[in-house]
């Protein structure tokens, strides 16, 4: 069946039905996206997907509304939004528009749902409150800014909501597609992980070909032996921790303490490897000239630790996000 109309409801709007649009526009660009309460809009016709609005739950017949009483549930009991349900329906057949190999798709799927699906369908359920991300942080969670978009309350120029859901649109896309790309991307680096532990064998510092999420790879393989990670950056070659899971700047091992905040001709003197250019004050990265250069920084890092017995520590990165990618 070919798909002429997408439907949702007119009038002020919240981050599932416009997150909606993004798949749905996608799957089906030549549909025309329609807002409105009409009962005859809203009512199930062949061609047209309705969502967010109609009173009923019914994927075969089209609509994708989660308002009504009883509301569609997952099988752990937690309610969906009609993001939720559109992403359940249509969520693989949009991934597979993207260039997403067919092995991943169910594995980006489920990240996806988990990460970024399930919290916009409890915000918009009253399930949980934006203020459970904290005092500072409950006006940055992407529902409530992506309801910033919506006009203030004395704009009643006629349209002024419909034109904002059309620019808050290509927002919210851009925003579901970084977010798909990602997972992707870390999914691939997984599989670049494994090819680099398996030519690593027993060595505590890991190669990598470039930049890239390293720690669900290395913790997947179950390499617990690894305390450091090499690779390019741009010219130079980087050394980073590894941390010792999501959330923390706690490492598996800190660089030596001595490198902490030095650059360049001070940092050589005292690591003594010629090419040494920069460690952060957090140490948890530094940065050489040549891969000879970073190798034997390494070296020194992983004598320093076990020597040591060093145990993972916080110090003071918690100021500093520790940027796998570096």
């Amino acid at each position: 069946m070919t798909i002429t109309q997408l439907v949702t409801h007119s009038g002020g709007f919240h981050a599932d039905e416009l997150l909606s649009s993004v798949i749905l526009t996608r799957l089906f660009p030549n549909a025309k996206l329609i807002r409105s309460r009409d009962a005859q809009q809203i009512e199930p016709a062949a061609g047209r997907i309705i969502y967010d609005v109609g009173g009923r739950f019914d994927a075969e017949l089209g609509i994708f509304d989660h308002h009504q009483r009883p509301n569609p549930l997952r099988q752990d009991g937690q309610p969906y939004s009609s993001f939720g349900l559109i992403w359940a329906h249509y969520g693989r057949e949009y991934l597979k528009s993207f260039d997403i190999p067919a092995w991943d798709i169910e594995a980006v799927h489920a990240s996806f749902d988990r990460g970024f699906v399930l919290p916009v369908d409890l915000i918009d359920n009253g399930a949980v409150n934006p203020s459970d991300a904290g005092p500072l942080f409950a006006s940055l969670t992407l529902p409530v800014l992506l309801e910033t978009l919506k006009p203030v309350f004395d704009d009643r120029e006629e349209g002024a909501d419909d034109r904002a859901f059309a620019a808050a649109l290509p927002v919210a896309r851009a925003f579901v597609e970084a977010s798909i790309q990602r997972k992707a991307a870390k999914l691939r680096a997984e599989a670049l992980v494994s090819d680099a532990i398996e030519k690593a064998g027993t060595s505590a510092v890991l190669e990598l070909p470039m930049g890239m999420p390293f720690r669900a790879g290395i913790e997947k393989a179950g390499a617990d032996h690894f305390l450091f990670v090499v690779h390019p950056r741009g010219s130079d070659w980087a050394l980073t921790t590894i941390r010792t899971k999501d959330g923390t700047f706690e490492n598996r091992a800190d660089l030596p303490a001595a490198w902490a905040g030095l650059k360049d001709a001070d940092l050589e003197a005292v690591s003594g490897v010629k090419g040494a250019k920069f460690c952060h004050n957090g140490r948890f990265i530094a940065v050489a000239g040549t891969r000879d250069a970073v190798s034997r920084m390494a070296d020194l890092a992983v004598t320093e630790a076990l020597a040591n017995q060093v145990s993972p520590c916080g110090s003071d990165q918690g100021k500093e996000a520790q940027d796998e990618n570096a």
